[in-house]
């Protein structure tokens, strides 16, 4: 009987025989709606994670650690998968994590991909990736996507801009400051448009590609297009908040998030993502990928969006 093990819990079981599909980060934000989707759909998970502490007891996703260091191990850890789901990467640079150090990381899980003989590889990436970015992150993307494109395994992309949902930061965040401050501020006019899609949205549309074997890039984006400032207002009234949005110069929103972002011991918006966002980045023309709409959503679940902080550092770092 084939066997396989988990080798943070030290279990052996018997191998499911209708195969398997690797995520990274299941117990994460968009890789663990991924996994709920494969689950759903009767496919086995396996997880390579660099936190397995926030596996929930029982559940059935088998651990492996996500190890770049050791290609080899990553390899084996891959055998037998299907299709791999990566969500891997770093929003900031962080100790030593930065976007050069993920890009190499996101190339060595390709080739132990390719090493293993996975069928297919489903990649989340960014709206609107380039070489020539003068942004890190969207160049950091771009360069990812072509490692992807060179390894050789049939693959899909999906570019979403901005998740919704579940336990998402950037809005719960937005609408905990609306409830606790008297006035919020808006870079510029605040006419930047936000192309969002709900996180279980883009895990279906994951799961959908991944049983397909020709290769195709696809931006994941939701049916709304809001400017920032009337996402913000809409966050406002679906919480109930009584702040007044005031619209500041763009030069001052990034040392303003700084400070912000020290008095709550995390990394609110880095200077790269609140240009990048005024630059029209989060936004696409295409048609939607994803039907819920956050404006509905929003007005659903504004009693309890924003009620507790969500630490960026804390879910990743510490």
């Amino acid at each position: 009987m084939n066997q396989l093990v988990d080798a943070e819990a030290g279990e052996v079981r018997p191998a499911p025989t209708g195969g398997f599909d690797v995520v990274t980060g299941a117990f994460s934000y968009s890789g663990a709606a991924i996994a709920r989707q494969l689950q759903g759909s009767g496919r086995a998970v396996r997880t390579l994670t660099g936190h397995p502490e926030r596996r929930e007891a029982g559940s059935a996703i088998e651990v492996r650690p996500l190890d770049f260091d050791d290609p080899i191990h990553l390899a084996r850890s891959l055998e037998g998968a299907t299709t791999l789901y990566n969500t891997y990467w770093v929003r900031f640079p962080h100790g030593q994590s930065d976007h050069d150090r993920a890009v190499a990381n996101s190339r060595t899980l390709f080739h132990a991909a390719r090493q293993a003989g996975v069928e297919r590889i489903v990649h989340v990436s960014i709206t609107h990736p380039s070489l020539s970015s003068p942004y890190p992150y969207f160049r950091g993307k771009a360069e990812v996507e072509r490692a992807l494109a060179e390894v050789g395994v049939p693959y899909a992309t999906l570019r979403p801009a901005i998740l919704f949902g579940g336990d998402g930061v950037l809005l719960n965040n937005i609408a905990w400051l609306l409830r606790r401050l008297p006035v919020f501020a808006v870079g510029g006019r605040g006419d930047y448009r936000i192309r969002a899609i709900h996180v279980d949205d883009l895990a279906r549309l994951a799961v959908e590609v991944g049983a397909e074997r020709s290769s195709r890039v696809i931006d994941a984006v939701g049916p709304d297009r809001p400017t920032f400032t009337e996402l913000v207002a809409q966050i406002r009234h679906a919480t109930g908040s009584r702040a007044r949005l005031i619209h500041l110069p763009p030069a001052v929103m990034p040392p303003l998030a700084a400070l912000l972002g020290r008095l709550l011991h995390d990394v609110l918006l880095t200077t790269e993502e609140f240009r990048a966002m005024a630059d029209g980045l989060a936004d696409t023309d295409g048609p939607a990928t994803g039907p819920t709409s956050i404006a509905a959503w929003m007005a659903a679940h504004g009693e309890t969006l924003g009620t507790r902080y969500a630490n960026e550092l804390d879910r990743h770092f510490r």
